[in-house]
């Protein structure tokens, strides 16, 4: 069967969303260091209305080769359900999608989670283009609403959303199989956001066990044990 990452419509559709993150980049770094000389951007990593404005329609798209280790994480599993908080403008959602229905499993899903409705609407926009959204369930609102409900098992969860990091973990945690993969984007360069998440991970009650894969800024691996 072919690959669905190798569909011209769809490597189109990436090569277009991943260039327009990668040229907000040099803004959003700006911002990001600006707030910190002020001494105004939370430690905790929560989002005053000032980064509500600012990250509105900004992507912050997970790198490609993210997405790539994405799609081959899930194939060699076929991961059947899978959980990722913060879809933004739903780029790497179309990686995961990819490989759920390149999987060929009964009921294959991935179920996203976006809390700005503009980021949702677009998101929306880029499955259906990519003909991809029969396999995605696009949540919107708080994730802390919005994966209170999950049917289980999970299979796969993708956080790369720092500021909810751990109560996305702490709210999928029970659904997750024996094996399932958790992966955390950012966790060295943004370490110290990740201090109470860790402190979850590495608590062996938990049933978690984790390496750091050295990919831009840090990718946290982290199994079920």
């Amino acid at each position: 069967m072919a690959c669905t990452l190798d569909d011209p419509k769809l490597k189109a559709l990436l090569d277009r969303l991943h260039a327009q993150s990668d040229a907000q980049v040099t803004e959003t770094n700006a911002y990001i260091s600006r707030r910190v000389e002020e001494g105004t951007l939370a430690k905790s990593g929560d989002f005053d209305d000032d980064k509500h404005r600012f990250y509105s329609d900004k992507m912050v798209a997970l790198d490609r080769d993210k997405g790539e280790f994405c799609y081959q994480l899930l194939r060699s599993r076929r991961a059947e359900r899978v959980v990722e908080a913060g879809t933004s403008f739903g780029v790497s959602t179309l990686y995961l999608a990819a490989a759920v229905r390149d999987n060929q499993v009964d009921n294959g899903l991935v179920i996203g989670t976006e809390y700005e409705p503009k980021k949702a609407a677009a998101a929306r926009e880029n499955f259906e283009e990519a003909g991809l959204s029969d396999f995605i369930e696009l949540r919107e609102g708080d994730l802390r609403e919005t994966l209170k409900e999950i049917d289980g098992p999970v299979d796969f969860v993708l956080l790369d959303i720092w500021e909810v990091a751990l109560p996305a973990l702490e709210l999928v945690s029970p659904k997750l199989r024996p094996g399932a993969i958790v992966l955390c984007d950012n966790t060295v360069s943004h370490a110290d956001y990740y201090q109470e998440f860790f402190e979850f991970v590495n608590d062996p009650r938990n049933r978690f066990r984790t390496m750091t894969i050295p990919f831009t800024g840090g990718l946290e691996f982290i199994i079920r044990i």
